[in-house]
């Protein structure tokens, strides 16, 4: 029991008063402060659930007539009131409470779909493995990295392509469109010298006929001195002979031959009969006679039209340049030779000028253009919209009768009333 208080205080009790008010009480039972764990925080705005446009049209659909709904005049206090409960329960903390377990998950969706089964869905589905279904086979292929693949397919549905296919594609539209110009020019001006010539549409047609076996032949003679000129004269050709089976059972080849080629002047010798033999007797697939002709040249028209064909040649050629610079070696185009485009020109427009020239003469006449004037309303008019030239007299200056001279004239009668 503490002793009463008599107006003074011990040392002791005054020193331990002072140490109590400088220290807090330790506080019982003692637990040791543990380091708090730290909180991670997300301080970036959250994206925005984003619903599809179908989700949204129907959702305002749907509030949109139950608002209607609630607000006409011709429901009962009753059925507005279900219809105010309706709107009201969508705001409640369980209206659109979602499971969240994989088990609730699952039952929810197991749900949904034998809704969708009950409303007929999943009738008329294709049944068997594989059916509409397209399998790329160059996925599980093992010549193609991954990551090139992946980068395939991207490049392919964003639709980019590297320069090169661009320039490939800008090159092959001007070749075609040289190409195409260059045989349909020739094919008109062939049609016109075969014409010229003169004699029915039969003739004209045989005639034609005539040419293009001419062209024929002459393919044909390049092609047998091509295949001479690649060996030299007096060389034998080695040839694999057919394969044979040994005696065990195994395919093996048969020991080379070797064939003698011919000499340049006997390979000429039998090329120039054969050229003589056609000129005797020279006839198309249906058997009828041709008359033997030269192919179809024209030098004159070919100088005329050279400095033109020579510009697109050097235009493609530069453009063929700028393409193989960029496209790998695999993908790269030789340059044009003119020679070669004309030689092709005239082999591939000679079968067709029969039916050009069938085509030109059975074609309706062209009607003349006939230009009717209207009649003008006035001379300024007729003057504006003819093009002929009209002399226009200029009056004389001095006779002259203009603003100057009225007002002369103005005061001058004034003064003399």
């Amino acid at each position: 029991m503490a002793a009463p208080w008599r107006g003074t205080e011990n040392v002791q009790d005054t020193t331990l008063r002072m140490l109590d008010d400088a220290k807090k009480p330790i506080r019982v039972p003692f637990k040791i402060p543990s380091p708090a764990m730290p909180v991670n925080v997300n301080l970036k705005p959250g994206a925005k659930v984003r619903h599809s446009t179908g989700i949204r049209l129907a959702s305002a659909r749907d509030k949109t007539q139950t608002y209607a709904l609630s607000q006409s005049s011709g429901l009962s206090d009753k059925e507005r009131e279900e219809i105010r409960s309706q709107l009201t329960a969508r705001f409640e903390a369980g209206a659109r409470s979602l499971p969240m377990t994989l088990s609730g998950l699952s039952s929810l969706a197991n749900e949904r779909i034998e809704d969708a089964i009950a409303r007929g869905q999943f009738k008329n589905l294709p049944r068997g493995k594989g059916k509409h279904t397209t399998t790329d086979h160059n996925a599980n292929s093992a010549f193609i990295d991954t990551t090139e693949y992946f980068m395939n397919k991207i490049i392919q549905k964003q639709e980019i392509v590297p320069p090169w296919i661009e320039k490939q594609q800008d090159l092959a539209r001007e070749i075609g469109r040289f190409r195409q110009r260059l045989r349909t020019e020739w094919r008109r001006h062939a049609a016109r010298m075969i014409s010229s010539q003169g004699g029915s549409l039969e003739e004209q047609q045989r005639r034609a006929r005539g040419y293009a076996a001419a062209e024929a032949r002459l393919i044909a003679k390049k092609k047998t001195e091509t295949s001479l000129a690649t060996f030299s004269e007096g060389e034998a050709v080695i040839l694999p002979s057919f394969s044979q089976i040994s005696h065990d059972g195994r395919i093996t080849a048969g020991p080379p031959r070797a064939v003698p080629v011919p000499s340049t002047e006997s390979a000429k010798t039998k090329t120039d009969a054969v050229v003589v033999s056609e000129d005797t007797t020279t006839s198309d697939e249906t058997g009828e006679l041709l008359p033997h002709l030269p192919p179809l040249r024209d030098p004159d028209y070919m100088s005329i039209e050279r400095g033109w064909h020579e510009l697109q040649i050097k235009n493609i050629n530069d453009l063929t340049r700028s393409y193989n610079l960029q496209a790998p070696r695999l993908a790269q185009k030789p340059y044009l030779s003119l020679e070669r485009e004309l030689n092709s020109c005239y082999a591939d427009v000679a079968p067709t000028l029969a039916d050009e020239l069938t085509m030109r003469a059975t074609a309706p006449r062209k009607a003349a253009t006939t230009t009717v004037r209207k009649p003008a309303g006035n001379l300024l008019d007729d003057i504006i919209q003819s093009n002929q030239n009209v002399r226009v007299y200029d009056e004389d200056r001095s006779k002259g009768y203009g603003l100057k001279e009225f007002w002369r004239d103005l005061w001058k009668g004034e003064k003399a009333t």
